[in-house]
């Protein structure tokens, strides 16, 4: 009997485990007293296929999944519906590339403070799982590289 429940135990353990997505090092960027946006950056690798779909914050008015990316010799900035997280592959949400965007903050974001962030991500079957984090908010020279 004891060796079916540790069985049941380590089965959903190991189910649970390929559902999860992981965040590494996220991090935001702090702003000057009038800014009204900041940015959001991490690592997110996820056990199965699964995408990134929404972003929420108290702190903002909205947040907002972007890419930057060059067009025409010009680095532009656009929101985008979501980001794919291939199964077992690290992607990465950093400057010049995909982030987040903290967008009509309701106020300063300083060095030392966290922030709430809520990551919603739907995996393959369909289901979102969302992911609840504190992040750091870093000064505004940080680089992660």
């Amino acid at each position: 009997m004891k060796t079916k429940f540790l069985a049941s135990v380590l089965l959903f353990s190991a189910a649970c485990a390929q559902a999860q997505v992981t965040v590494k090092d996220p991090w935001v960027r702090a702003t000057v007293p009038a800014a009204k946006a900041s940015g959001a950056f991490m690592q997110l690798q996820s056990a199965q296929d699964a995408r990134l779909v929404e972003v929420r914050s108290s702190v903002a008015g909205s947040a907002e999944i972007h890419q930057m990316a060059m067009e025409n010799n010009m680095m532009k900035m656009q929101q985008v519906d979501g980001i794919d997280l291939p199964a077992g592959k690290t992607v990465e949400l950093a400057s010049g590339g995909y982030h987040i965007m903290l967008m009509q903050l309701k106020r300063q974001l300083k060095e030392g403070q966290t922030v709430p962030l809520t990551l919603v991500v739907r995996k393959k079957d369909k289901k979102l799982e969302t992911i609840e984090l504190n992040v750091a908010v870093r000064p505004l020279t940080y680089s992660a590289k």
